[in-house]
């Protein structure tokens, strides 16, 4: 039988059992050497003359996930992975806080009056970690690996960034060698060519840039397993810290770039902990880190508390992102999985969550802003479109509501064929089979973690039995997610979203690797493409109609389930300077981070 009470049970333990973590974290931290003394113990003489910025330093931040290990720009798939190549890495241009596009590797470009091409002007002087010159070779040679026959295959994501160049599909077939799309004019001078006017051209040029005397030599199946590409202490970019150390899982080691670029970073080490969400603000309390920054932020629940600290600051802003719960509603074939492919004509239809009211049906039945004010406690929104609510684009209104309404759900799955015929509080299949729904997730955030059974229990309640499998791994999980498993039909899963345009055809498009509910659907690829077709696109209230089209296609369709936007909480000890979150990512500029004393 089900429990009908058993979600208000489990909140109340939630709650309760999230303040004794809140309380007990301080016991929980690991002892450390970075006690500091509390203000105006020592000598006037022995603080700081000025609020002027200080050479020296270490900070030391934390994340709740292990990097799964690939360090290379154009491979890379998790946003923990990213804690450490924004550090390492760089594009030729930079966003600023209202999503413009400014000059960065490139000092300067220009764009022929068709849309066609794009020269830049890269900055002279720079030099990669190993004192390598940076030239227009690498930007060429970056391009044209991720354009390369093999690079999906081997498991590149980044096509979005080359699909539209010249010669791309002839490239890729491996009907020439020749490489059209990106020419080096000099040392310093880099012209991208596109096949047609291109709507995102300076979102498709702004790719961090991989060193070619280091993989130009290298076949791209074997990139990945490159030392260059794994190890610390071998990958090498522009940034203004070096990856250096790790301690894999733990540790990891940034040291700064004393010859970086643009000016030499003011610390000289920055240092990512891999600690467990429950004793993450012990560790901040107690000055053993220093800030808690990108995916996860401080947990909402947790905001008070961290609140209250005097030593510590707080950024709080809205997520560049989403959590959302995915319908499996096509498995891929072993064949493409050991290949690497994807091809739709040749997914195989997952029979129940491929029917459209059983979606439909799933998000009426749970209560998602009982989530955000219940779990989140108010620190973020419950949305239904899936672009970030910062771009021009975001549409709210164009989109399927799903308020919470289990009766309307309970009819969807009537109607559907989906009743219980037994009398054993949950429904069968349409052809009277036993239905079990499993439901997939990863630990790491624990926001996450914690909804999960509320979610079964939401859908439950309406009579679907759920199979809620234990968590695992955030690495084990994204490559099961990425195989596509026939046994899986719901999983969970956090989005933080690219900022350079809102063209969301890199998680949804119908052959894209991060669309895991292999969602196939013409009108949604239609419509995508023409919001990118120019001239027309060339205009933002058009391509604002033809994206307000898509939310409400993909809304109706719901290949998954946008459970809510959680606000991004960052926290740093107030001895932290220079931190300028930008919408998107709270890694900005770190050669201009410093600490107001040095460590001894």
């Amino acid at each position: 039988m089900r429990l009908k009470n058993k979600w208000f049970i489990f909140l109340i333990f939630v709650l309760a059992f999230g303040l004794f973590l809140a309380a007990c974290s301080g016991d929980s931290a690991s002892e450390g050497d970075a006690e500091e003394p509390e203000e105006g113990s020592d000598t006037e003489e022995e603080e700081p003359a000025s609020d002027e910025p200080q050479m020296g330093g270490t900070l030391t931040g934390a994340m709740d996930t292990a990097p799964a290990g690939v360090f290379n720009p154009i491979f890379y798939e998790e946003a923990y992975e990213a804690n450490i190549l924004d550090f390492t890495h760089e594009s030729l241009l930079s966003q600023n806080d209202s999503l413009e596009f400014e000059p960065h590797l490139a000092n300067d470009w220009e764009i022929n009056d068709d849309q066609t091409e794009i020269t830049l002007t890269l900055e002279e002087g720079v030099t990669w970690h190993d004192g390598e010159s940076f030239t227009a070779d690498d930007v060429v040679y970056t391009y044209k690996a991720m354009s390369s026959p093999g690079y999906v295959e081997a498991g590149g994501i980044r096509t979005e960034y080359v699909v539209r160049l010249l010669g791309y599909e002839e490239f890729n077939n491996g009907e020439t060698d020749e490489f059209e799309g990106v020419v080096a004019e000099d040392d310093h001078t880099v012209t991208f060519k596109f096949a047609e006017p291109n709507v995102t051209i300076l979102k498709d040029v702004n790719f961090p840039i991989i060193p070619e005397h280091i993989f130009g030599d290298v076949p791209i199946d074997e990139m990945t397993e490159h030392p260059a590409t794994l190890n610390a202490g071998e990958v090498i970019g522009t940034g203004p810290f070096k990856f250096t150390e790790m301690l894999e899982r733990e540790q990891y080691i940034l040291e700064k770039n004393a010859d970086y670029w643009k000016s030499e970073p003011y610390l000289d080490q920055i240092v990512w902990q891999v600690v467990d969400q429950s004793v993450m603000l012990g560790l901040l309390e107690n000055g053993e880190i220093d800030f808690i920054g990108d995916p996860s932020g401080v947990p909402a629940p947790d905001f008070e508390t961290v609140d209250a600290l005097d030593h510590v600051e707080i950024i709080e802003q809205t997520d560049f992102g989403y959590q959302l719960m995915g319908f499996i509603m096509n498995h891929r074939p072993d064949s493409q999985v050991e290949s690497g492919e994807l091809n739709p004509d040749e997914w195989i239809p997952n029979e129940d969550m491929s029917n459209q009211q059983v979606r439909q049906a799933m998000a009426y039945a749970i209560d998602r802003q009982a989530i955000v004010d219940n779990l989140l406690h108010g620190h973020g929104s419950m949305i239904n479109a899936p672009i970030a609510q910062q771009f021009w684009a975001y549409d709210e209104d164009a989109a399927t509501q799903y308020e919470y309404d289990p009766e309307q759900a309970e009819a969807l799955l009537d109607e559907a064929g989906y009743e219980d015929t037994n009398d054993d509080g949950y429904r069968e299949t349409p052809d009277g089979e036993e239905w079990v729904v499993n439901l997939n997730y990863p630990t790491g955030n624990q926001l996450r973690e914690d909804s999960a059974p509320i979610i079964a229990d939401f859908l439950e309640q309406v009579g679907i039995q759920i199979d809620l499998r234990q968590p695992t791994e955030m690495t084990a999980f994204q490559e099961n997610l990425t195989d596509n498993n026939e046994d899986w039909d719901l999983y969970l899963l956090g989005w933080s979203l690219g900022s350079g345009d809102p063209d969301p055809s890199a998680l949804w498009g119908t052959e894209a690797a991060y669309n895991f509910s292999r969602w196939n659907n013409d009108d949604s690829e239609q419509l995508m493409a023409e919001a990118m077709q120019p001239p027309e696109a060339f205009e933002q209230e058009y391509r604002s109609e033809k994206y307000s089209e898509w939310q409400a296609e993909f809304s109706e369709d719901l290949p998954a389930l946008l459970l809510y936007a959680q606000n991004k909480i960052y926290a740093f000890n107030e001895r932290v300077n220079g931190v300028e979150p930008m919408p998107y990512s709270f890694n900005n500029d770190p050669e201009l981070w410093w600490v107001s004393e040095s460590e001894e």
